[in-house]
């Protein structure tokens, strides 16, 4: 087995204009893989703009492994319907966190990721200090769909035991 680094806590905040896959509205949740790993929100019913305000807590032991976001719309009957799919690339946050930053004040801002054509950003992300605490606030435009917004904020954490960065 590989050897565990730490924690990623992903907390998904919210949808943004989800894509519509029921008669005029969706029953969204989230779905996060990284590896092996796979977890996800809970379903919000009739809502194309859903707050979750959900924390997932992945595993790392290969920092540049790919997060995958993917939401689906969920049916009761018949295959809840895929809404869209993002990929995260988490290296830029953990370079940050590998920095061990101490006693910056709050809001300072450690690193910027630029959206390109590279990853699924749809705007500029910033790596912040804030209360002791190395996190990044991600908004991701969601692809192989018509509309839709993730927001997500990352936050490390050590593991007792765990190799670390």
């Amino acid at each position: 087995m590989d050897e565990l680094l730490g924690l990623l806590r992903i907390h998904v905040k919210r949808g943004v204009n989800l894509a519509i896959r029921d008669v005029s509205t969706s029953d969204p949740y989230v779905v996060v893989k990284m590896d092996k790993q796979r977890l996800k929100t809970r379903v919000i019913k009739k809502d194309i703009n859903p707050e979750w305000n959900e924390d997932l807590t992945l595993s790392v032991t290969d920092p540049s492994a790919p997060v995958i976001l993917t939401v689906y719309d969920h049916d009761t009957f018949s295959m809840d319907d895929k809404m869209g799919d993002a990929e995260l690339d988490i290296s830029p946050y953990i370079e940050a966190v590998k920095m061990q930053v101490e006693d910056l004040p709050n809001g300072t801002i450690i690193t910027r990721i630029h959206p390109c054509r590279q990853n699924c950003l749809a705007e500029e992300s910033c790596v912040v200090f804030e209360n002791g605490k190395v996190l990044q606030d991600v908004v991701l435009r969601l692809r192989h769909v018509e509309s839709g917004e993730l927001e997500l904020q990352l936050e490390w954490i050590d593991l007792p035991g765990a190799k670390g960065l």
